[in-house]
């Protein structure tokens, strides 16, 4: 029997329930309609309470008061994505996306970034291939403002479009391709997996971020005409959550937004599933350590009845350690992953299983496939539990509940129903399409859509390696057809002007500052001596709690590097009484989760859990750190799996410029300076017996804290963690560190990543050890202005001026012994040089001058604004606990910083960045294609020293 635990166990967990209502009343502004309100109200309807207007514009606007923290979210939602796009234009709408952020009639180029920045709020844009959406999160005392830019760039963009802004912004696009595609390992998985999948020139066909032949073959005008087509308000929801007061902020929403007028009409996308005639067999090499096999099924599309028993089939495939492929490829260690996915679109849905081989195991790809079809078929024989069915609906429910936890994220979901099935309510509903999912719908879902049907079956092999792919490719990507391209003349452009009775070039003022509600925070201790600092979060019925133990990456010897990392990992597998299949199980079936992790000086254990099962799953937690069993069949296949992730690191440019500083700085003798996972040498030489005997001798409550945050009170959460009590261990001393060497510097540190598309460009120098109220304070507020925010003066330079890089910045970062001041940016290959030249300039240039008087308002209005969203959610309030325990820092020092920051002089930080900031002091790694690269390196002046990935000479005849 089927068992209806969704909206009951909602219910019980105290969430909104609210009541429909559809009505009119006089009382609104001239043209506004209200369509319907949902009210906290008591009924069997679980929902966001909100109410939903459109103005006579067509613009639909969604309004939703959260009283709980001085904050409000904005959230502007245009019904485009790139399956609106036309041949040979791929890539317009998330070019576009950065096009908004770039000025519009009344304000001026950069502003947006520098306006939102300076209140203290955070802004972004995502595009995705049915919607782009621009968001915002301000102190709710700046909501105008937000609504006034919003608008502007609604309806004043186009007189402010420049062919010049549009080239800087192609260029960023363009770095953003290479830096999260053509350069990243495995990065053109779904654009070969799409264009195999989907016929040509169907929306699906080609990924997001476009081609570069397309986003390089057309101008300015392309866009425009690109803008005037699909950003009309009629095409758009503009979603508003927060501490905001309904009758005011619709007020400024008809005032900015009222007069725009309507776009043309938009039709419902059409929908376009796809069938294949037989399966596909493609394949690439690429700059990877390990193969990869994925099998792609085509479904249904988004909210169609068949979504949810599919995302059903795909829990009981492939997610988690309950699942088919993970008993019968990575339990057995055939494979060190085996997942699934069914990402679904407004159109078309894939179901997607994806796997690397564990080289121990001598695998082939196409011997995986088999025991990956073969699992598949083992449905048919095993069928669907009861505890299928309630994992999967469990997380449905678990995963809206933490939803709820921001405002964003309450603002978010409003604002995706509303755009793409016309119901910010759905909730409800969609929690009851999984609550009626059957397991005789698994089982027709099954058969219809995956079993023995045609997929795409792509495989990924390593370049110059004899990997040999799935079977040979029976499809082959054909040369694009593109239409012949024809220039938007000025003429074709028809604009839509707005008229207005009031003058838009004035910025509208804040209101009254709000205050901020620090979390009250409350100090206690268990029988066993483990300290517990704690805030309560009333505004979900959720429960966050972090255990830190002082076990960390410093306590491993250099031959045993990635113990604790591997250690940590253990206590998430099996313990002496449970599988970690069964743990998997019981935490699914709760909506926990529980994770081990351990970094250079700590574990921490990660408990998040629905307050109601708080019990259950501290229970469970205890048991994994209490019990663990520290398998030798357990340990094996952790440890293929670290040793492909280290291997798989000295692939990614980014994790090779981390690591060849850290050696460079905190030197070789140092176990932090090395990845925390471990080497390609130590790793393999861990055993068993290394894992045992370091939880033995690190693992205590004396060296154990514990921080909460919850909707229960302070003895309710002490009661439940009473589950430790009896957690027993001696004091540990803390391991030192080991001396650090004096760096090289004029030198740069060069690795060679061939035909890499990018380079990554590393500054750095040894610094402050972190300090909440000291130097170290204080010198990350002298280096806001210069890398430390979207519009300091690095990133203007190189990703809005030149064009070099998708994002360019620079940072103190600190422990409690030492620190590291970085500055870098991946950036274009063949603006390698350029790009240091220009970070060399900005850093000398800052070191000398200093801040701008406008540039220390701006930094104090920035960071003190932003306290107010500072501690919304029990992650945020958890942070701030982690670091006043780790620190031991007084309940007040926040109010210390704010005082701080607001007595601050120029005379102060300009000191600190003299001191802290000479680039003469610094040591400069580049990861990049050597002999593209070196040649205009060494026209700075540097000597080159080429190294390894392990910070090692190396001769450069002999690598090439």
């Amino acid at each position: 029997m089927q068992t209806k635990l969704l909206l009951v166990g909602i219910a019980a967990l105290g969430l909104v329930t609210g009541c429909r209502e559809q009505n009119e009343t006089s009382s609104l502004p001239a043209g506004v309609t209200l369509v319907e309100t949902v009210t906290a109200k008591p009924g069997a309807e679980v929902a966001i309470p909100y109410a939903k207007y459109r103005l006579d514009n067509g613009l639909t606007v969604i309004l939703h008061e959260d009283r709980s923290d001085p904050i409000a979210h904005v959230d502007v939602t245009y019904h485009v994505g790139s399956a609106r796009e036309e041949v040979g234009k791929s890539g317009f709408a998330h070019l576009f996306e950065h096009m908004m952020f770039q000025g519009s009639t009344n304000v001026g180029d950069d502003q947006h970034f520098k306006i939102i920045s300076e209140v203290g709020g955070t802004r972004n844009g995502t595009t995705n291939r049915d919607r782009t959406n621009y968001f915002q999160t301000v102190p709710v005392n700046h909501l105008e403002k937000v609504l006034w830019l919003e608008a502007d760039r609604m309806g004043f963009l186009l007189d402010a479009v420049t062919q010049e802004k549009f080239e800087v912004q192609r260029a960023t696009v363009k770095n953003e391709r290479g830096e999260n595609y053509d350069n990243r390992p495995y990065g053109l998985l779904y654009e070969r997996v799409g264009e195999a999948l989907y016929p040509e020139g169907h929306p699906y066909s080609w990924m997001t971020i476009g081609y570069l032949e397309d986003v390089d073959r057309v101008d300015v005008n392309d866009l425009k005409k690109f803008f005037l087509r699909w950003y009309g308000p009629n095409n758009a929801t503009l979603t508003i959550g927060g501490d905001i007061a309904t009758p005011t902020t619709l007020a400024w929403v008809v005032k900015y937004f009222g007069s725009i007028p309507r776009g043309p009409d938009v039709a419902p996308a059409e929908k376009t599933p796809v069938t294949l005639p037989a399966t596909r067999y493609i394949s690439m090499s690429d700059n990877v350590a390990l193969p990869l096999l994925q099998l792609t099924f085509p479904t249904v599309h988004r909210f169609h009845p068949d979504e949810a028993p599919l995302d059903v089939l795909t829990n009981i495939l492939g997610s988690g350690r309950t699942s088919l492929l993970y008993k019968n490829l990575v339990k057995n260690e055939i494979a060190v992953r085996a997942s699934t996915n069914h990402g679904c679109g407004e159109l078309a849905c894939t179901l997607t299983i994806t796997t690397q081989p564990n080289p121990t195991a001598g695998k082939t790809l196409a011997e995986l496939e088999q025991v990956v079809r073969a699992s598949v078929a083992e449905l048919e024989t095993r069928g669907v539990t009861d505890d299928d069915l309630e994992r999967t609906k469990m997380g449905i429910v678990s995963r809206i509940i933490y939803d709820l936890e921001s405002v964003s994220g309450k603002v978010g979901r409003l604002a995706s129903y509303e755009t793409l099935i016309n119901d910010p309510s759905y909730t409800t509903t969609d929690i009851e399409r999984y609550e009626n999912v059957t397991k005789e719908d698994v089982m027709r879902v099954w058969a219809r859509y995956v079993k023995d049907k045609p997929s795409v079956v792509m495989s990924i092999v390593p370049e110059g390696q004899d990997d040999a792919p799935a079977a040979a490719d029976t499809w082959r990507r054909p040369e694009r057809k593109l239409p012949e391209y024809a220039t938007v003349a000025d003429e074709d452009l028809e604009y839509r002007p707005a008229t207005d009775d009031f003058d838009r070039s004035v910025m509208p003022p804040a209101g009254p500052s709000p205050a901020v509600r620090l979390p009250s925070v409350w100090r206690d201790q268990l029988p066993n001596g483990v300290r517990v600092i704690g805030a309560r979060n009333v505004e979900t019925p959720t429960t966050v709690i972090r255990l830190r133990i002082e076990a960390g990456q410093r306590d491993e010897s250099l031959d045993k590097l990635g113990l604790a990392a591997i250690t940590a990992a253990m206590l998430n597998e099996s313990t002496q009484t449970s599988t970690n299949e069964e743990i998997s199980n019981r935490l699914q079936k709760l909506g926990s989760s529980i994770t081990f992790a351990a970094g250079n000086d700590r574990t921490v254990a990660s408990v998040r859990s629905l307050s109601k099962h708080l019990d259950e799953t501290l229970g469970i937690m205890a048991e994994k750190l209490l019990t663990p069993k520290l398998d030798a069949a357990d340990f094996a296949r952790v440890r293929a799996q670290t040793a492909q992730r280290v291997e798989q690191a000295k692939k990614e440019a980014l994790t090779v410029a981390d690591v060849v500083r850290q050696l460079l700085l905190i030197g070789k003798n140092n176990p932090v300076a090395y990845s925390n996972i471990g080497t390609s040498e130590s790793v393999p030489r861990l055993t068993p017996e290394d894992a045992r005997g370091f939880y033995a001798a690190r693992y205590s409550p004396r060296a154990a804290s514990i921080v909460a945050v919850s909707n229960l009170d302070q003895a309710t959460v002490m009661s439940k963690l009473a589950v430790l009590a009896e957690w027993k261990g001696p004091t540990i001393a803390p391991t030192p560190l080991r001396p650090f060497p004096t760096p090289t510097t004029g030198k740069i540190y060069l690795v060679d990543k061939p035909d890499a598309a990018q380079s990554e460009v590393h500054v750095s120098k040894r610094a402050l050890p972190y300090d909440a109220t000291g130097e170290y304070f204080r010198s990350s507020l002298a280096n806001f202005a210069l890398g430390g925010i979207f519009s300091s003066r690095i990133n203007l330079n190189l990703r809005e001026d030149k064009g070099y890089t998708y994002g360019a910045g620079s940072y103190f970062f600190g422990v409690k012994e030492y620190g590291v001041f970085t500055a870098g940016a991946s950036v274009y290959t063949n603006a390698t040089a350029a790009s240091l030249a220009e970070i060399d300039k900005e850093i000398r240039g800052y070191a000398k001058s200093g801040i701008t008087p406008k540039e220390l308002a701006f930094t104090k209005s920035a960071i003190g604004q932003r306290k107010a969203r500072a501690y919304e959610t029990p992650s945020q309030k958890a942070n701030l606990l982690s670091r006043m325990l780790t620190y031991d820092l007084p309940d007040d020092f926040v109010t210390t910083q704010n005082e701080i920051l607001a007595n601050v002089t120029a005379a102060e930080l300009n000191a600190l960045a003299a001191k802290h900031l000479r680039m003469d002091d610094m040591v400069i790694v580049v990861v990049g294609d050597a002999r593209a690269v070196a040649p205009n390196l060494s026209k700075l002046g540097y000597d080159i020293v080429r190294v390894d990935a392990d910070a090692n000479p190396v001769d450069a005849q002999d690598e090439a």
